[in-house]
């Protein structure tokens, strides 16, 4: 298998485009293992593919769609029949922040 060398700059790069915070530490142990993952990339190029057709999915499983369908469904008021608090016609809850 080819190995594909990046230099660290490459890794800190990819990792600055992904928003990632590295240590020196940890871009060098990612070059390695991103070198790696590139030199297999590249052996899968070499692969003769012609004749081999495409596809999506390999497991057979077909997905299943039905129509939507719209129901009967609880009035506000229902909904709100049992809520502990509430302000004009909404749940009121505890703010959910940092």
């Amino acid at each position: 298998m080819s190995k594909t060398n990046l230099t660290i700059d490459e890794v800190k790069h990819v990792a600055k485009l992904a928003k990632l915070g590295l240590t020196d530490q940890e871009a060098e142990k990612f070059k390695d293992q991103l070198s790696e993952i590139l030199g297999f990339v590249d052996e899968l190029k070499s692969l003769d593919t012609k004749g081999v057709e495409p596809t999506s999915q390999v497991t057979g499983l077909l997905n299943v769609f039905r129509e939507d369908v719209v129901t009967p469904s609880l009035s506000q008021e229902e909904a709100l029949s049992n809520a502990p608090d509430k302000h004009n016609g909404y749940f009121k809850v505890k703010a959910v922040r940092e």
